[in-house]
């Protein structure tokens, strides 16, 4: 196997690895594409037809001029190479995606060049350059078999047509059909350009050319491909080189040197350019230039990112690059397969430094359409035909779906996702670039030139072309062998020999050899001044451009992670005990790194930094550790370094502000300068040791190659031995560090174990499409969505309760509100890629809500046939959690319904998002699918055999993974659909003796939540009403249901009445208020009178709510919650607060100062979160363990609280003294000489105390001593006031001598701790403030 060894040692460094040529067989003739024929027996398997008919019988509905044939690989130099083995399938469905087309001479036969790529298995990737024309055909059984094809398809159509005179297509889809049926039914249902040109006349063109086809009159042509392999995407150099073989084929005359030596010199003599270097080879007729990028420069990408910006416009180009970002769906759609390519390329090309780890498959052939149905991200390209409508293509599932209309140059995409930050200003500054080469922003209709010129101008050039004997000097590139130069330095400096040639030239005798070696010379002196083609130039400026945008693009990831390494957790000895442990490690503290953004980053950043691109890339960065960088990773860390030495900042002051690339000059340079000065020109073509009389030059037809010269390379070629030992030496060197890295296929095997959650397809194996390897294939989809289902269900576990993180170092447990958003969102996302995958009919956008609109039109019939409003049982009421409060419907349509009600949302994808958000935050999520699904029947009809959700196990556990997530509370719903009405039902529960429940005055209730209040709502009064437990005790209540915008978290309840009628005392318990959607549910404890003489003598009193937790899940849950929220102090206090005194409970000093630290530090923390999470701070002030209650323990530390004629004494009460004690001082005259700060306190402390007596609500005195703190911290008086009340001599009335009050030393540590809240901007409810005039 000479072949193989020879490409085995210089393989890696040579341009091409492989030149193919596909098209027909002469010898088995019109073969029906193997592929459309598998396609169309698994699709009538799975509608239960018999697939063998399917397969048997032949495609009559399109015309054989349309078809698809098979096309077969002809010929590929060498055979094999060992680092790049030869996929025949694969190359040739890549190359003639379409199989096989015929033409006739009425038709356009213009060539059309492509490129695509095949990814491996381990992520590498080869490119191939397709160049394909048209050949005319000379087999006579081809012709006449074409002919009986045509004939046979005329009389089918004509007896069709007497059938059914409308003649609509039988391919149509039907409400039956499968979305995959009528996305093939539609990319067929419109003709070729072949056929629409030719159905002229008014005449309805029946699938078939419109003249038909004449083996007689008519001349019948096949296309062809000539294709090169190469490891880097080199695609202008390769086009050059096969339109130049192409020319030569269709030449009039013979090319300089058979075809074998070109396509022998790129195979084998033409090296790679080394990294930041130039070379110059040569094709048929021109020489061709190609550069490759330096150590630190952007890696290679060479397809012009002009055309995709002019195709889709700068705008739509950054919304296409978001999505790709976040991992979403992309599918780009396009009648021209390089254009496909161009777009997909272009847009992988801009995320440096990140790589896209999905399936990527740029152009998709027919015969992989089932490819769409992936549940995981994907990039992939779709060709159109010619006049197809969008609306007629059904996709399987486009709720994340970002679709790209490339020829119409318009996108649809997904909903709610976040813009890329600062993306104004960057269109911005993509614009002032595409300006600066005269291009528009807007992108638009700028016709891409044609693939390859027409016949004519290839002759006129040909003309023009130059000879053999000036090729082989190659004079025109300057290249003179060192001899002639020599001879020529010698002629030009002699004087004699100058007036020898002139008296020769006068007489007509001509010196040939000197001339001809002048005028080469004079030629070169001419380019060196700049003397370059017009092609040349348009190459130069097409890479500036290039390298200008992806600089901009590279810019904004420098400025937004230009801290990123202070944020990765590198705790791991070695790379085995890493790679072992690897799903297990938190890699990047994501929670301090979201800290550290400006805001507006957040959105975007919040969802970017939970994709596979970048955590590949974290761990390729905790992977440098130990292994060479990648060189991605190296290049950005050095733009990151260099960035850093221009630009000193602090980490800590990220700013939004926007900044410009200052790359983009500098980067321009070095290409120019690479491609101006050619650094290196490859070995010329020239004559084989070739037999003679074999591949003889044939007008207009492709020769068949000699094999056995291009079988293998050169031995003796020095620059493939110069790499040869450089790979020698890389190989002993890694040899040498073997022990101490592991083993690669090991590691490997970790590696993919690791990062593999949708990513265990990368590229479908276009070589291998038998049905057992699709459906190997959808059972590796299951098992990817079940184990991804294993790790968002855990993180949002290890986020919300905190433990995994805090036992790893990260402080506090908490999740931010945005982190928590991004999570919930992925999870929506993967249940709609759950839902669509095996989807038979496709309705909607949202797979996952028409399953639900299924469900919910068989469960109306069935209560419509039983007539009862309780369908089967499957509905159920949730037991009554509180006294009063009757049960809530629990059902998937109750739940459906308030969705569907709120007119908020307008699309089935936003409904969808909405209920799952919603049966999260009811904990019946893993419930409401379990029902849902319970309905086989509807599962059997909406679904294929192998869909995830008919392959029971793997549903069982999804289903249980579902259910983990009832462990913690989530606030999803309601934090997110702020505007929306919901209905409220408040029930007001009276202490248990009946004589206390009873009031005759007028009781009003408000209640107020993080998103506002209910406004003052008037109760009926004496509408008690009575309801029994499961005791038969008696309970009674007051209830009232309000509908109001939506609260949010509920924090207070105002309660209060007029004070009217006889029995105007109300000893009320508690008030329960739940959200009739959410079934939340609130306490707010009072254990208090509301009513004059009674108690502290308060007609209204403000409650702080506890949420309260549900205890009687049916199916797990159970015992681990989140923490209950902040509540109203204990009932015991509330009864009387002075009573404490005469109890045996009373606090140590020591408790009371420890919580006053507690409640100013909840006070700080609350402040030093993100302004949208930081929840309520009434609940921080005047809730359980917050401020109030913490200055009430102190200030009643040692209290008198003697009863005085049977009267309770207050807090309020001395409050009430001093001022009334200073303000007779003053009167006095007696604080006047006190210092000016000192007099200005009591002035204050005066006035806040009057403003608190006058105003006209009637809080009580604890409410009013608990207003007065309040105030006095938000206006940051509280430090002030505390001297006046330990120096005025009221307290020795009323304060033991032991009062904490008393104690200097205690009360200037308190001042001390006080004045910390100065720092923060303490804002009050307007429950709390209302009434007061300061």
């Amino acid at each position: 196997m000479s072949a193989t060894m020879s490409g085995s040692g210089s393989a890696p460094c040579r341009f091409a690895h492989y030149f193919v040529i596909c098209g027909i067989d002469n010898e088995t003739g019109l073969e029906p594409d193997a592929l459309a024929a598998l396609y169309q027996w698994l699709e009538a398997d799975r509608q239960g037809r018999d697939p063998e008919a399917v397969a048997a019988g032949e495609n009559f509905d399109q015309s054989p001029l349309k078809r698809t044939f098979k096309s077969k690989v002809l010929a590929h130099y060498p055979e094999n190479i060992e680092c790049n083995p030869f996929d025949q399938d694969a190359v040739n469905m890549l190359c003639m995606p379409k199989g096989l087309s015929f033409r006739t001479q009425r038709d356009s036969r213009t060539p059309q060049f492509h490129s695509f790529l095949i990814t491996r298995e381990d992520g590498s990737r080869t490119y191939g350059f397709v160049h394909t024309f048209y050949e005319e055909v000379t087999s006579p059984q081809i012709c006449s078999a074409m002919q009986t094809l045509l004939q046979m398809h005329q009389a089918e159509h004509n007896a069709s047509a007497h059938n059914c005179p409308s003649s609509s297509s039988s391919s149509s889809s039907s409400s039956s059909s499968s979305s995959m049926d009528s996305l093939a039914s539609s990319l067929d249902e419109v003709e070729s350009p072949s056929s629409t040109s030719s159905s002229q006349g008014g005449r309805r063109s029946c699938g078939c050319s419109g003249e038909g086809y004449d083996s007689v009159r008519d001349t019948l042509y096949v296309s062809k491909a000539m294709c090169l392999i190469t490891p880097m995407p080199f695609m202008h150099a390769c086009k050059h080189f096969l339109s130049q073989v192409h020319r030569a084929v269709i030449s009039h005359q013979p090319p300089p040197l058979p075809l074998e030596s070109y396509i022998y010199n790129i195979l084998y003599e033409v090296p790679l350019p080394p990294p930041g270097r130039s070379l110059k080879f040569h094709g048929v007729y021109e020489p061709i230039l190609c550069q490759r990028p330096g150590v630190g420069e952007l890696p290679l990408a060479d397809f012009p990112l002009s055309e995709a910006f002019q195709l889709l416009g700068v705008e739509n180009l950054v919304q296409i690059f978001t999505c790709v970002l976040l991992e979403m769906q992309i599918l780009l759609y396009s009648q021209d397969y390089q254009r496909l390519m161009v777009v997909a390329e272009g847009i992988t090309t801009l995320l440096f430094p990140f790589q896209w780890q999905h399936v990527y498959v740029p152009i998709l052939p027919a015969s992989l359409l089932h490819f769409l149905d992936a549940p995981v991200p994907y990039l992939m390209g779709l060709q159109s035909k010619e006049g197809t409508d969008r609306s007629k293509l059904e996709l399987p599932q486009e709720a994340n779906l970002c679709f790209v209309d490339i020829d119409s140059h318009c996108i649809e995409l997904p909903e709610d996702f976040p813009q890329f930050p600062n993306k104004t200003e960057f269109i911005q500054e993509l614009s002032e670039v595409l300006l600066s080469f005269g291009l528009s922003p807007e992108g638009g209709s700028a016709s891409p030139e044609p693939a390859v010129s027409s016949q004519t101008s290839m002759l006129v050039k040909e003309l023009k072309s130059t000879s053999l004997s000036e090729l082989v000097d190659d004079r025109k590139n300057g290249n003179l062998g060192g001899e002639a130069l020599d001879v020529l330095e010698l002629l030009q400096v002699n004087p004699t020999l100058e007036r020898l040639q002139a008296l020769a030239k006068r007489t007509g005798v001509k010196v040939a050899r000197l001339e001809a070696l002048a005028a080469g010379q004079k030629a070169v002196g001419e380019e060196g001044v700049g003397g370059r083609s017009p092609a040349e130039e348009e190459e130069l400026r097409n890479a500036k451009l290039n390298v200008q945008l992806r600089e901009v693009f590279a810019a904004r990831f420098a400025t937004m992670f230009a801290d990123y390494e202070s944020f990765v957790i590198q705790n791991s000895p070695d790379l085995e005990s890493w790679l072992t442990n690897r799903e297990q490690m938190h890699n990047f503290d994501k929670a301090s790194f979201l800290s550290d953004q400006p805001e507006p980053y957040l959105p975007f950043l919040s969802h970017f930094i939970e994709t596979q691109m970048f955590a590949t890339f974290i761990d390729n960065k905790i992977m440098s550790q130990w292994e060479e960088k990648e060189p991605l990773l190296r290049v950005f860390d050095g733009r990151i370094e260099k960035a850093r030495l221009y630009n000193v900042r602090a980490p800590s002051l990220r700013s939004s502000v926007y900044q410009k690339c200052t790359f983009l000059k500098e980067s321009a340079q070095a290409i120019e300068q690479r491609l101006r000065k050619i650094d290196h020109t490859a070995i010329h073509p020239h004559l084989l040791d070739m037999k003679i009389g074999q591949g003889k030059y044939q007008h207009g037809f492709f020769p068949k190659l000699q094999a056995d010269v291009l079988a293998s390379g050169p031995t003796n070629n020095k620059w493939s031995n110069r790499t040869c030992s450089t790979q020698r030496r890389v190989d002993r060197h890694r040899q040498q560090n073997d022990h101490l890295v592991l083993d690669n296929d090991l590691k490997e095997k970790y590696m993919q174990e690791a990062r593999n959650l949708g990513k265990n397809l990368r590229q479908p194996k276009l070589s291998d499409l038998s049905p057992a390897v699709i459906a190997q294939t959808n059972w590796k989809f299951v098992e990817g969505l079940l184990k991804e289902c294993k790790m968002k269900t855990k993180r949002m576990l290890v986020e919300k309760m905190g433990r995994e993180a805090v036992e790893l170092g990260h402080g506090e447990a908490n999740i931010t509100g945005l982190e928590e958003n991004t999570l919930i969102a992925s999870l929506c996302d993967l249940l709609e890629r759950i839902w669509s995958h095996g989807l038979q009919v496709k309705q909607g956008k949202s797979a996952l809500w028409s399953h639900l609109l299924h469900y919910q039109t068989r469960e109306e019939k069935n209560e419509q046939l039983l007539e009862s409003p309780v369908s089967n049982g499957q509905e159920k009421r949730k037991p009554e959690s509180s006294v009063g409060l009757p049960a809530l419907r629990v059902s998937v349509i109750q739940d459906m319904r308030h969705i569907q009600s709120m007119g908020e949302i307008k699309t089935d994808v936003g409904r969808a998002r909405a209920w799952i958000r919603l049966s999260l935050e009811k904990k019946l999520l893993s419930q409401h699918l379990k029902q849902l699904l319970s309905n086989q029947a509807l599962t059997k009809k909406l679904y294929k055999r192998y869909a995830f959700l008919r392959c029971e196990e793997e549903k069982e556990q999804f289903l249980f993974h579902l259910l983990s997530l009832n462990a913690v509370d989530y606030f999803c719903f309601t934090s997110v659909f702020t505007t929306i009405m919901i209905p409220y039902r408040a029930v007001i529960i009276p202490i248990k003796k009946l004589s206390n429940a009873m009031t005759t005055s007028n009781p009003w209730l408000c209640v107020s939540g993080e998103l506002g209040d209910s406004g003052i709502l008037q109760i009926t009064k004496n509408i008690l009403e009575m309801t029994f437990d499961s005791a038969f005790r008696p309970h009674t209540h007051i209830s009232i249901a309000f509908k109001c915008q939506n609260l949010g978290k509920l924090t207070t309840v105002q309660l209060g009445h007029d004070n009217s009628g006889l029995l105007a005392k109300w000893l009320v318990d508690c008030v329960m208020v739940r959200n009739e959607i959410t079934g939340h549910m609130y306490k707010f404890p009072c254990g208090r009178w509301l009513g004059k003489g009674v108690d502290d003598g308060s007609l209204e009193r403000v409650l702080i709510g506890e949420f309260v937790v549900p205890c009687n899940d049916d199916d797990g849950g159970r015992g681990s919650k989140t923490p209950p929220l902040q509540r109203s102090p204990s009932q015991i206090r509330r009864i009387s607060i002075t009573s404490l005194t005469g109890r045996g409970n009373k606090p140590t000093t020591v408790q009371i100062q420890e919580s006053i630290g507690e409640a100013v530090n909840s006070i700080i923390k609350h402040f030093h979160k993100p302004e949208k999470e930081r929840g309520s701070l009434t609940v921080l002030l005047c809730g359980e363990g917050g401020l109030v209650w913490a200055l009430e323990q102190f200030f009643h530390h040692g209290f008198r609280s003697a009863r005085i004629f049977q009267k309770n004494v207050f807090v309020w009460d001395f409050y009430e003294r001093t001022v009334a004690f200073m303000e007779n001082a003053d009167q006095i005259g007696d604080l006047q000489e006190t210092p000016e700060p000192l007099g200005l306190n009591c002035e204050s402390f005066c006035r806040y105390v009057n403003a608190i007596n006058n105003m006209p609500r009637n809080i009580g005195k604890d409410g009013k001593f608990q207003l007065l703190v309040c105030l006095g911290a938000r206006d940051r008086l509280l430090p002030q006031w505390l001297p006046l009340l330990t120096e005025c001599p009221i307290i020795t009335r009323m304060y033991e001598e032991n009062a904490l009050l008393r104690d200097k030393l205690t009360v200037s540590s308190l001042i001390a701790v006080l004045e910390t809240l100065h720092d923060f901007p303490i804002t009050l409810e307007s429950s709390l403030t209302k009434s007061v005039e300061l």
